[in-house]
């Protein structure tokens, strides 16, 4: 299949398969479209890093909003069960 993707390109096929019928180009591209979004992966943890920070110097309880973000992306039956056994689960313990 990529001996076909290859002749399309053109005459670019004896740089495409540098070692071992590897497509060296389309790794490259490959591994470079990954790095890109791994410092965009970390630029959005340091964003979100600081509006926890944020929240935190406006008086809200960091891992209560944490808490909360991970229920909202839950489906809200499978919300409704975990509620309702820690309810259970409270009332057995007398709390």
């Amino acid at each position: 299949m990529l001996e076909a993707e290859d002749r399309k390109q053109g005459d670019d096929v004896s740089e495409d398969h540098a070692v071992g019928g590897i497509a060296a180009d389309r790794l490259r591209s490959i591994i470079e479209r990954i790095e890109r979004l791994e410092e965009e992966r970390k630029a959005l943890a340091s964003d979100i890093k600081d509006i926890y920070a944020e929240a935190k110097s406006a008086g809200f309880e960091v891992k209560v909003i944490r808490q909360i973000i991970r229920i909202r992306k839950q489906e809200p039956a499978d919300v409704e069960e975990q509620e309702t056994l820690l309810d259970i689960y409270r009332r057995a313990l007398g709390m």
